[in-house]
């Protein structure tokens, strides 16, 4: 059985642009249906996920994925006419009488929502292959919840969701056992963490649906004391382990509801004038910022509480975009509540067109195999032709080709100790927004101005955010504050852990002001040539810890081809491009220096 599962919405932009054509830019953001991607799954297992952006170039796309369905398609060595079933991680039709009544939103649904709309999309490009007719929708929480239970290795297991939306849910609570996954209670939208997370975020100068990750890493320099009674006012925790959130209603005219301009207006009279895109952060935006992620936290903390409560679950699964905030996952942790936590590394909506899939499959085979999820490398990769191919297109390189790996990092990692910063091409792809050592940005993070020589010169981004470790996990005990035989907890940069206080003046560059650090454990049966590289900087370094940060640039997606590599390189700061056993330097710095 060959299932393809997709999700994003391909009109929902264009739709708002059209019926609001006097919004700004930001406002555009606050739609549903972005991060679309593909995903192929067959009867042996996952052969291939990417998402759109990665080959459109335009970061969170929700456009129609057909540059993902094709690499799809191609990994698999099949054609269209091989499909089974085509699964959307969407499925707004048991919800259309919700958009009955009102012009505007009746015509959303028809333009954007609808199962015609989707089938329109999937006849437009492959109208030879009759694809419209196997699509099968599935409701947006539901999609999230297979992603996670599935792959989570648990026979049974609590599911929690939370996001902005899905369909009219914002927050789902399931329980899974074997390949069964059972709802037993929602929370509807607007009342939604997810949607008060990116509201105060546009109210912090930031992108709705894009930027909540910089409040997270903004959080830490505040006190979340100062506003933290405020905005918990706005949250109301319910007896029965749900909640509401009031103010997220203050909305009343289209405009308002489009933009939640009237939210935004309270506000702004509870906490002052918003921050201005690119203006100066002060210590109240620090402040606020820090209040909300512990209001997040404690939301969450509520929820789980009670319904470990009522089900007696040892497990916990994690999905949807709030499950991506990795300090609140290291708090659900802390907390010890659940003896197994399985965070989906997808957990965005670019993972509802894998849990579609997941949850096709099971609907037609319900004793179809699960295993734990591994490393999600399902993306493109390159033969040593391509590579050649790519580095012909730009003379502007200097390449030197290894026969082996051991000879390639011989050469590297004197570069690494003496402070250059390497670009990091390895193998297939990873899926999600974690570059897991495939598409990733290395340096020494023993260097103390390291943080902010990336920041300022690579990435050109704020000087406030973070970057991770990843460490080996024979290693990770000694340098990081975790539980032995938790390791593979830490695989996919998911948690935060407290570097041990010993180490945090020898780790300058991933130890963020809290003393905190996303994490990533490294292994060599998941992970054997980054493995060999962090080894192998550790014996000369004494610490085989990285630093390691997503390959792209500011406002652009994660590189996904060699050349995409080399483009990115060549209008940055980075000193060294790795790509498989080539190292490749530029030939007018290489002059230079």
């Amino acid at each position: 059985m060959n299932i393809v599962g997709i999700s994003g919405l391909h009109n929902s932009v264009q739709f708002k642009r059209k019926e609001l054509p006097h919004l700004s830019r930001r406002d555009y953001r606050i739609v549903q249906g972005f991060d679309s991607a593909a995903v192929l799954v067959t009867s042996s297992g996952i052969k291939a996920a990417a998402a759109e952006e990665r080959f459109s170039k335009e970061k969170a796309t929700g456009a129609f994925p057909i540059n993902a369905i094709q690499y799809c398609l191609q990994a698999g060595n099949i054609t269209p006419d091989a499909i089974d079933y085509v699964a959307h991680g969407f499925s707004y039709e048991p919800f259309r009488k919700f958009y009955d009544g009102d012009e505007f939103v009746e015509k959303q649904f028809r333009d954007v929502y609808s199962h015609e709309v989707q089938m329109r999309c999937l006849h437009a490009h492959f109208s030879n292959h009759d694809l419209s007719r196997k699509l099968i929708p599935v409701a947006h929480h539901l999609a999230h919840a297979a992603s996670a239970f599935y792959l989570s290795g648990f026979e049974e297991s609590l599911i929690l969701i939370v996001d902005g939306m899905g369909e009219i849910h914002s927050t789902t609570i399931a329980l899974g056992r074997h390949n069964n996954i059972r709802i037993i209670k929602q929370v509807r939208a607007p009342h939604s963490l997810g949607i008060l997370y990116g509201v105060m975020t546009l109210y912090l100068g930031f992108e709705l649906g894009m930027d909540e990750y910089k409040v997270m890493g903004l959080a830490p320099y505040g006190n979340p004391r100062r506003y933290f009674d405020k905005l918990m006012e706005f949250i109301q925790l319910h007896n029965d382990g749900t909640y509401a959130i009031p103010l997220l209603c203050q909305n009343y005219n289209l405009e308002e509801k489009e933009t939640y301009r009237g939210t935004l207006q309270i506000l702004a009279n509870t906490f002052g004038p918003p921050r201005e895109p690119g203006a100066e952060i002060t210590q109240d935006h620090k402040d606020i910022a820090a209040a909300l992620q512990a209001a997040l936290q404690a939301s969450l903390i509520h929820i789980l509480r009670f319904f470990k409560r009522e089900t007696s679950q040892m497990n916990l699964c994690l999905a949807g975009g709030v499950a991506l905030n990795c300090t609140a996952n290291a708090v659900i942790k802390r907390s010890r509540m659940f003896k197994g936590l399985f965070v989906q590394p997808a957990a965005a909506d670019d993972g509802s067109a894998l849990g579609a899939a997941l949850f096709v499959q099971r609907l037609h085979d319900p004793e179809a195999s699960r295993q734990k999820m591994p490393l999600p490398f399902w993306g493109p990769h390159f033969e040593t032709e391509a590579i050649q191919e790519a580095i012909a297109r730009h003379p502007e390189c200097e390449s030197t080709h290894y026969d082996s790996f051991d000879n390639l990092l011989d050469s590297l990692i004197p570069h690494i100790a003496a402070g250059r910063v390497v670009a990091w091409f390895q193998g297939r792809m990873e899926f999600g927004p974690r570059a897991l050592g495939n598409r990733s940005i290395l340096a020494d993070p023993r260097n103390p101005e390291m943080r902010n020589h990336i920041n300022r010169l690579v990435k050109k981004r704020e000087a406030f955010r973070p970057f991770a470790p990843a460490v080996t996990r024979e290693a990770a005990i000694r340098f990081f504050d975790i539980d032995q035989g938790d390791e593979s907890q830490y695989s996919y940069m998911l948690l935060t852990a407290s570097v041990r206080p010993t180490y945090r003046e020898q780790l300058p560059a991933v130890t963020h002001v809290d003393g905190s650090a996303r994490l990533q454990i490294v292994s060599n049966e998941d992970h054997p040539r980054f493995w060999t590289l962090l080894n192998k900087f550790g014996a000369v370094s004494g610490i085989p810890v990285l630093l390691n940060t997503s390959f792209n640039l500011r406002g652009q997606p994660i590189v996904c081809t060699p050349d995409d590599a080399l483009d990115a390189f060549l209008i940055s700061e980075i000193d060294i491009l790795v790509i498989e056993n080539y190292l490749i330097t530029h030939r007018d710095r290489q002059s230079a220096g």
